[in-house]
């Protein structure tokens, strides 16, 4: 692990609790970059009144697939650390809560001007109404990280603000399928959440949003069976996914009734590009990453090895640190600002953001990571997580050895 000049540094003895380390944080206050996603709407409205171009209203994927991966280039990385001595007071700092919470209410405030603007807005055309809710189904994508990383937390009201923030969506299910799923089968062939070698973004995208849903609601029926929830079942009012589906249905229905039925389109383009970009980071997060099998059949447990990072300083601080996953998966509870940079833990080329692009066009994907994940084995392609109909293709591509290399242990 490596300190870098945006962490600062600290010496000596570990900071007691309640006392302010003279350690200072770097990025505490660039944080609150993060909460200028919901704003992009607001932004591409006063650009399209200052031009009278439509175009602006399209500033959702404009930020997203172009302004933030061209920033990640000119800035470059921070791969720094906060010191050990200070990670627990850091963790109680509550500013860092505030900056999540604080993108709650600015999300559902875009949310509902955006589809106000498509209600009322004269002279809007259908392509500038597409636009409006294309850019808020990008900031509502983002806030399922948002979500993701209040749905992590102990403390009960945080849990209830990820179900909040993952409402405009339709994506509930992924408090549940995320945690108590993706967590326990991840870089495994029975997770739905991560991708394989040789797969397509596209073949991806109907595997994992119908297993989450699937695996969601298994997770749900086994506790409530557990519970002894037996009268109603799996449709019981206990039941998480149906409560998280529940605020969706309420809110979509509140946006029908104050602008109409024309808006259901609407919401559904939205959802579906949101819950997409949400995918599409599981997609390049564990990419052909496999946990081996272990003599008594269980899998070895999660490391650093089993998940791809990026340090790439912008969209780190747009996404809370979502790139430092592989302590993330080590130490799901922890909070944003306290994530580690593991150097043992492999690298993507570029941030989140270009990564994502480069995802929806499979030749570009397959030349830029497929030899990555090769190399990542030591050209053992056999240790790979294969897409399985593609598997005798790829071990005859790369001439699997006939025995595991060290990296299998």
């Amino acid at each position: 692990m490596r300190e870098g000049s945006l962490s600062g540094s600290l010496s000596g003895r570990a900071v007691a609790e309640g006392e302010r380390p003279a350690w200072r944080d770097g990025k505490r206050y660039l944080w609150l970059l993060g909460t200028v996603v919901p704003l992009f709407l607001f932004l591409g409205w006063g650009l399209v009144n200052l031009t009278g171009l439509g175009v602006f209203w399209w500033i959702g994927p404009m930020f997203v697939y172009a302004i933030i991966p061209a920033l990640d280039m000119m800035i470059g990385d921070d791969a720094s650390n906060a010191p050990e001595e200070v990670v627990a007071w850091l963790e109680q700092d509550r500013y860092y809560r505030w900056v999540t919470y604080l993108f709650l209410p600015l999300q559902f405030l875009s949310f509902f001007v955006g589809f106000w603007l498509i209600a009322t807005h004269g002279g809007l055309s259908i392509v500038d109404k597409i636009g409006i809710a294309v850019t808020v189904g990008m900031l509502n994508g983002i806030a399922i990280n948002t979500a993701h990383e209040l749905g992590h937390k102990k403390e009960h009201h945080e849990r209830w603000f990820a179900r909040i923030a993952l409402a405009p969506c339709g994506y509930g299910h992924f408090f549940i399928e995320h945690n108590r799923g993706h967590h326990v089968r991840v870089a495994t062939a029975d997770d739905p959440a991560s991708s394989r070698l040789g797969e397509t973004f596209w073949g991806f995208w109907p595997r994992t949003v119908v297993g989450s849903v699937r695996n969601g609601w298994r997770l749900e029926k086994s506790r409530l069976r557990r519970m002894g929830s037996t009268r109603w079942g799996a449709w019981s009012l206990r039941n998480d996914v149906l409560n998280a589906w529940s605020m969706t249905v309420v809110l979509w229905a509140a946006i029908v009734a104050l602008f109409g039925f024309g808006m259901l389109p609407y919401l559904v383009l939205q959802a579906v590009l949101a819950f997409s970009l949400l995918e599409a980071v599981n997609y390049l997060e564990h990419y052909g990453l496999l946990r081996q099998t272990l003599p008594n059949g269980r899998f070895e447990r999660v490391t650093p090895r089993h998940s791809w990072n990026n340090n790439h300083l912008t969209t780190n601080l747009f996404l809370y640190h979502l790139q430092r996953h592989s302590d993330h998966h080590a130490n799901p509870t922890r909070r944003y600002q306290a994530l580690r940079h593991f150097d043992d833990s492999p690298q993507l080329p570029a941030g989140y953001a270009a990564m994502i692009v480069l995802a929806y066009f499979p030749p570009l994907w397959r030349r830029v990571m497929d030899k990555r994940v090769l190399a990542h084995y030591n050209g053992d392609v056999a240790l790979a997580n294969i897409q399985p109909r593609k598997r005798a293709k790829i071990l005859a591509r790369y001439g699997a050895p006939a025995a595991p290399t060290a990296s299998a242990a």
